[in-house]
């Protein structure tokens, strides 16, 4: 598996990147979903790189997803959906869309990563 061509990767990447940015641009963001908004973005960021650097890893594309998810249930641990009201504010979108699109497109890369790590170990023995 070659370095910086791993599609999935680079959405998962996207997802940290858009997140990181909703939350330092829409200053209606109350303190915590700032927070959790700028931490999972931010690994997703961080996870992203170092899977396109080091493909084959599956212990970081289990990180990666793993942030896709605390991402995705951030606005219910950080109590910032509101579905008493239905009025979700667009950090709760965004926590939900970027989350779970980095979870998929991440679980998505399993298969390949342990494929490659199999495959990379296999041609070690012989």
């Amino acid at each position: 598996m070659k370095k910086w061509t791993r599609w999935e990767d680079y959405v998962a990447l996207a997802a940290g990147l858009f997140t990181v940015l909703a939350a330092l641009i829409w200053a209606t963001t109350t303190p915590i979903a700032m927070t959790l908004m700028l931490v999972f973005g931010g690994l997703l960021i961080v996870t992203g790189i170092l899977n396109l650097s080091m493909p084959g890893t599956p212990w970081l594309e289990y990180a990666q997803c793993a942030f896709g998810v605390l991402l995705f249930v951030s606005p219910w641990v950080g109590m910032y959906a509101s579905p008493a009201t239905l009025a979700f504010s667009s950090a709760t979108w965004t926590s939900w869309i970027a989350g779970i699109i980095a979870a998929v497109v991440t679980a998505a890369a399993f298969r390949p990563a342990m494929n490659a790590r199999h495959g990379g170990r296999m041609a070690h023995q012989h």
